[in-house]
């Protein structure tokens, strides 16, 4: 039954895709790094380098910068499954209902919390078809690419549905390949010798990257397994002449660090911790997996005519761990991934798009993950499609073509109504934000309290503004509480009462 859906979804899409000339067609690259924090390279993302952006060795990064555009505000949601839900679908996070990270059929991981209940959130994540319960029914990004003549390749981490569920499986979204991507979000291990955490000849659910298997004993490091890996993917469709839209979603950076031993040491003599100087290792080699891949595109005189996209799926895991040494370092930024803080969800972004995007250009307009959807199928040529869900985002085309492109009027929305870790550390659980131009406001579902500022001259959000511009609080209020209601957004309970949290303007 599932299989005849999928068909049926995938012939409605091609008689509905405007498709143009494939040889005339770019070839995408979405290089997604998972919790990749915003000063965590030497490519500075504010008006000015930081001392982590001097610890860092990342000179493809540099060399993506200088080929292309620099985003200084861009942006994703505060965990993984809702931005790669949003990525997929174009969707916003309170719209799709995929609010935390998702991993088991039909069980929240949401940690207990003394006042509050999580809603009843969509916890198995994205379904291309109809019927799979607690999921948003979407019709995803590589479904529509596939469908206009592009060879779809997924490599790395997925973690769309949950496990037992279709988007489990890349292949079930319409990716032609797949590669190591199934419904857990994290590793067992990167390392080789530890068969990436799976057990001596099978699949260790639910941490055991899958696949990979002449890998195994090897001292190959899980980012380079992935890269070659996708470098033989891409051979096909280079070799057919086919449009190409490679997913490279890296399980890099996220927990349990290993060290890498191409690069471990040099950090360490440069003085740093243990687990900072594996953090510092595996962020360098995500950048040599970057940089492996430009390499190739220009062996095969093809990068003129392929888009890459640079993106981190949250902010970085700047919490500390119990033996006191810190993961990443957000600072200025306040507060880190699972926060709707800048810490949270401002990322690094890089683009590059030979022949549109102005080398070496920085663009301050702020863009959300959600606006990949239709940005993508813009370059891609195809103009007319269907789709199931109602798109959220806004092609940032505009914004590569013309870098000093300014959108003041435009809000984005955050919204985590569930508590992602038992601790109630700075700004992470029960928020949401609104951001317009300059100003932002967050909502403390738990306390009822709002928080105004001006990030043009407080990106680390130090001072409160709300009762120094209560009116502009209110117009954001409101702005934030109508949004909100227009998705159905889901709101957390009260534990005593089982009363529904009131929105900000109805406090």
């Amino acid at each position: 039954m599932i299989k005849k859906h999928f068909i049926s979804l995938f012939m409605i899409l091609w008689l509905g895709a405007g498709a143009v000339d494939a040889q005339q067609r770019p070839n995408i690259i979405v290089f997604l790094v998972d919790d990749m924090g915003w000063q965590d390279c030497a490519v500075p993302f504010w008006t000015t380098g930081t001392a982590f952006n001097k610890r860092y060795r990342t000179p493809n990064m540099e060399r993506l910068a200088k080929d292309g555009m620099k985003f200084t505000n861009a942006y994703a949601t505060p965990v993984c499954s809702p931005s790669r839900v949003s990525l997929m679908t174009g969707m916003n996070a309170a719209h799709h209902s995929v609010t935390n990270w998702t991993l088991r059929k039909d069980e929240p991981v949401d940690a207990a919390d003394s006042i509050l209940l999580p809603p009843a959130w969509n916890v198995n994540g994205l379904s291309p078809v109809t019927g799979t319960i607690n999921t948003v029914y979407a019709t995803p990004l590589p479904a529509i690419l596939k469908s206009g003549g592009y060879y779809t390749i997924h490599c790395g981490k997925a973690h769309f549905g949950a496990m037992g569920t279709p988007a489990a499986d890349p292949l079930n979204i319409q990716f032609d390949i797949n590669i190591a991507g199934h419904a857990a979000g994290g590793l067992g291990s990167y390392l080789g010798e530890d068969n990436y955490g799976n057990k001596k000849g099978e699949h260790t659910e639910p941490w055991g990257v899958p696949g990979l298997v002449g890998y195994h004993g090897s001292d190959v490091f899980l980012t380079e397994a992935l890269t070659r890996e996708a470098l033989k993917a891409v051979a096909v469709p280079v070799d057919k002449q086919q449009p190409f839209f490679l997913y490279m979603a890296h399980y890099a950076v996220h927990i349990p660090y290993a060290a890498d031993k191409r690069f471990v040491q040099r950090y360490l003599d440069d003085g740093l911790p243990q687990k900072e100087a594996e953090y510092a290792a595996l962020v360098e080699g995500m950048d040599k997996s970057l940089g492996d891949i430009m390499d190739y595109l220009e062996k095969e005189n093809i990068a003129e005519n392929t888009v890459i996209i640079f993106m981190s799926d949250n902010g970085g895991f700047s919490m500390p761990p119990r033996s006191g040494e810190a993961f990443t370092h957000n600072l200025p930024l306040k507060s880190g991934k699972g926060s709707v803080y800048e810490g949270g969800v401002r990322v690094p972004m890089l683009v590059k798009w030979p022949g549109t995007v102005k080398p070496g250009s920085i663009a301050n307009q702020y863009v959300i993950i959600e606006d990949f959807f239709s940005t993508i199928l813009e370059m891609a040529g195809i103009k007319k499609y269907r789709k199931v869900q109602v798109v959220d985002g806004k092609s940032f085309i505009p914004i590569l073509k013309n870098p000093d492109y300014a959108d003041t009027a435009r809000t984005l929305i955050w919204h985590f109504p569930n508590k992602w870790i038992p601790e109630d550390g700075p700004g992470i659980n029960f928020k949401s934000a609104v951001r317009q131009g300059k100003w932002k406001l967050i909502y403390n579902m738990k306390t009822g309290t709002q928080e105004l500022y001006d990030l043009q001259s407080d990106i680390g959000e130090s001072t409160d503004l709300s009762e120094k511009y209560p009116k502009k609080a209110e117009v954001l209020s409101g702005m934030l509480s109508h949004q909100l209601r227009e998705w159905k957004a889901q709101q957390p309970t009260y534990k005593i009462s089982g009363k529904v949290v009131p929105l900000p303007d109805e406090r």
